[in-house]
């Protein structure tokens, strides 16, 4: 089934408005506005108006497409708390300005989380979920409230530390953390013959391994699926695959996952996430595919 899922209810964030290749965001009590490269309509407040509300304002360096800098108004924090609450899961996150935009939160990913959390606690005993290219841990925090055994897994020290901090201020424990290459970490776990009831994927266009590994998403995302589905137990499971790269259909999820996991598919979801704003415009923020072996 195609689907197109979005936040639900968010007393801590809201996407107020996008479009000219930026968005305007609330989250908590500050209002940041950073580059958004799928808002290719105009603005539905005027330019005042995002004057006015904008907190911090990201500006790129000249020449260099990805890093930039924070302006910051008089008040504004570079290290600020919001909570999220789902049913009985609730988080907690410490966000922060990086100088590559981002603040150490995805908010798209609010139904991935929800999926996460009721796929485990729906599992006997106590699963064991793989949370790869884990960034600060969204999904892993999810898990481990879901009653999941979890390992969480990124290439970059100072990203596990920061999820670990989500972690602690979550009042949750015993998530195993590990700085890899996934794609190194998930042959050697082929090899070792584990197996895992839970699997999470968010891998980035490209990027680099702790030891200069080369990540590119289209020459290595058919291998890595193919690791996975020898991963994953074949009943009483769950998989989740988001992508953010552009131009990356989720019918290509869907051939490659098929492909690998075979009868393993069931439940399967595929489509795009979305924020929508106050003037009802809807931003796409990646793809995804999860199925899981129960409704």
């Amino acid at each position: 089934m195609y689907s197109f899922l979005t936040t639900t209810a968010w007393t801590d964030y809201e996407l107020i408005d996008c479009g000219n290749f930026e968005k305007l965001e609330r989250f908590g009590d500050y209002i940041l506005a950073r580059p958004e490269p799928q808002a290719a309509w105009d603005k539905h407040l005027p330019e005042s108006e995002w004057d006015r509300l904008a907190q911090a304002v990201f500006k790129r360096e000249k020449g260099n497409a990805e890093k930039g800098q924070w302006q910051l108004r008089k008040g504004m924090a570079e290290q600020w708390f919001i909570n999220y609450r789902y049913n009985d899961l609730k988080l907690r996150f410490r966000l922060g300005l990086s100088s590559f935009k981002h603040v150490g939160l995805f908010p798209e990913q609010d139904p991935n989380w929800q999926f996460i959390y009721d796929k485990t606690r729906a599992l006997p005993g106590k699963p064991k979920v793989l949370n790869m290219f884990a960034y600060t841990g969204g999904a892993s925090l999810a898990a481990n409230a879901g009653g999941a055994d979890v390992t969480h897994l990124d290439s970059v020290k100072q990203v596990n530390f920061w999820a670990r901090q989500n972690m602690e201020a979550s009042n949750l424990d015993n998530i195993r953390w590990l700085v890899e290459d996934a794609m190194k970490y998930a042959r050697r776990e082929v090899k070792r013959g584990n197996k895992y009831q839970g699997i999470i994927l968010d891998p980035p266009a490209y990027g680099r391994g702790p030891d200069g590994e080369k990540w590119q998403l289209e020459e290595q995302i058919n291998e890595l699926i193919k690791l996975c589905a020898d991963l994953l137990e074949p009943e009483n499971n769950f998989f989740v695959i988001n992508l953010y790269s552009l131009g990356f259909s989720a019918l290509i999820l869907d051939n490659l996952i098929r492909a690998s996991f075979g009868k393993t598919v069931k439940n399967e979801e595929l489509g795009e996430l979305y924020l929508q704003d106050r003037g009802q415009r809807k931003l796409p923020l990646g793809t995804f595919f999860r199925f899981s072996s129960e409704k």
